[in-house]
């Protein structure tokens, strides 16, 4: 399968890099300058709350996006309709939009915490960065489960990605992280 805006990256299970062993990315843009996306399986310790000052009160999960401008925010959702200037992915999943408006929409109880995922940073790729990984084998690239992308239980978005797509990748979930532990 090849990558896309809107499909999953998911990381061999021998993947050594520290900012993606066992991750998931929603590819958010995939073009010939390069690749942009979020790790949507790393949750940070802290609240929307704790990093934004005009998100008094809003204790949604914050998550690590990738290492890239750690100092930036973003954030993926299933409010198309509601959110303006979003931009449609895949499946019911939208980024970005006007973030007051986000705010506006979640003080107001209309954006519950399974509708939208915050990150700080994002991951990305320059011009043929990402080809070249996928050729090493570094990344499976997979179909969007919008369910599994908004998924609380974030420890098993990767594992379950790889047994949806069944055959092989079904049982290299269950491989070790060092294969040396084998």
């Amino acid at each position: 399968m090849n990558p896309e805006k809107g499909k999953i990256l998911l990381s061999d299970p021998f993947l050594q890099d520290p900012n993606f062993i066992r991750t998931t990315i929603l590819l958010c843009e995939y073009n010939k300058e390069g690749a942009i996306g979020f790790v949507i399986n790393k949750r940070l310790e802290f609240v929307l709350e704790d990093i934004v000052d005009a998100a008094s009160g809003v204790k949604f999960a914050v998550y690590e996006g990738g290492p890239v401008a750690q100092t930036s925010l973003h954030f993926i959702h299933r409010k198309g309709a509601l959110i303006k200037e979003s931009v449609a992915l895949s499946n019911g999943i939208f980024w970005g939009g006007d973030f007051e408006q986000v705010l506006d929409l979640i003080n107001n109880k209309q954006i519950d915490e399974k509708d939208i995922r915050f990150f700080v940073g994002y991951s990305g790729w320059s011009e043929g960065q990402l080809d070249d990984e996928l050729k090493e084998k570094s990344w499976i690239v997979s179909e969007t489960d919008a369910d599994l992308v908004f998924s609380t239980e974030v420890d098993l978005i990767w594992k379950e990605s790889l047994k949806k797509l069944g055959g092989e990748y079904a049982y290299m979930g269950n491989y070790p992280s060092n294969p040396q532990l084998n």
